[in-house]
């Protein structure tokens, strides 16, 4: 069941979403300002948003803002306004759609319906081991909720060990694999560097790793399947 959080402070809206989407089989949780839908977005984990822009604490485009430094979810905006500026303001901002008041409930649900089919095929696509998050083609990575950046380079190495876990990959196949630019000269250290920095940022003791494992004389396996 998906759980959609519903932030908009015309009550009369905020239950016409409700009862247009509670034939999908929803959970819904809804919040009527800023400050309330914080709260919910820190205690509870969603699916999906429903913002809309006017709030009565604040611009909910302000909002999505913040919300877009931490989580990454599909997030619908409700505006009142349908200038240009604020529509690209919005998109701009990590909006996923937008829908101008006054708009039709079922054009809403099938709005929702079309992300959260998106949100199905992009959690296929994630790869969950332990408390890690690894979306690849999304090139979001998390760990217990939090996020983790990686440069690019510790991206491709990531996903060799990832789809290949539990297997040895010698050094010479992951530095091919990697450095694909046609380089012809590689610095011998960099594969070396590239890991000492991977584990650093995924390992919680980096000189004593769990995960990414060096089988000496050989290469380096994701060793946690």
């Amino acid at each position: 069941m998906n759980r959609i959080l519903i932030v908009e402070d015309d009550i009369t809206l905020s239950k016409g979403i409700v009862l247009a989407l509670k034939e999908d089989h929803c959970d819904f949780v809804q919040a009527y300002d800023i400050a309330s839908a914080k709260k919910q977005l820190q205690s509870k984990a969603f699916d999906l948003v429903i913002l809309d822009v006017n709030l009565p604490d604040g611009n909910g485009l302000d909002l999505l803002a913040e919300v877009r430094k931490t989580l990454v979810l599909p997030v619908i905006v409700l505006t009142a306004n349908d200038l240009e500026t604020d529509i690209v303001t919005g998109l701009a901002l990590g909006a996923d759609d937008y829908i101008t008041k006054p708009f039709s409930l079922m054009v809403l649900r099938a709005r929702v319906g079309v992300q959260l089919r998106k949100l199905r095929q992009q959690l296929s696509d994630t790869v969950m081991i332990d408390g890690f998050s690894f979306s690849f083609e999304k090139m979001a990575f998390w760990r217990d909720g939090n996020p983790i950046e990686l440069s690019k380079t510790e991206q491709k190495l990531l996903r060799i060990l990832i789809e290949n876990r539990g297997k040895t990959v010698p050094r010479a196949d992951l530095v091919d694999r990697i450095w694909t630019d046609g380089a012809e000269y590689v610095d011998e250290n960099a594969l070396s560097v590239t890991i000492k920095r991977l584990r650093a940022k995924l390992e919680d003791l980096p000189s004593s790793p769990r995960y990414i494992k060096t089988v000496y004389g050989l290469g380096y396996t994701w060793a946690v399947r």
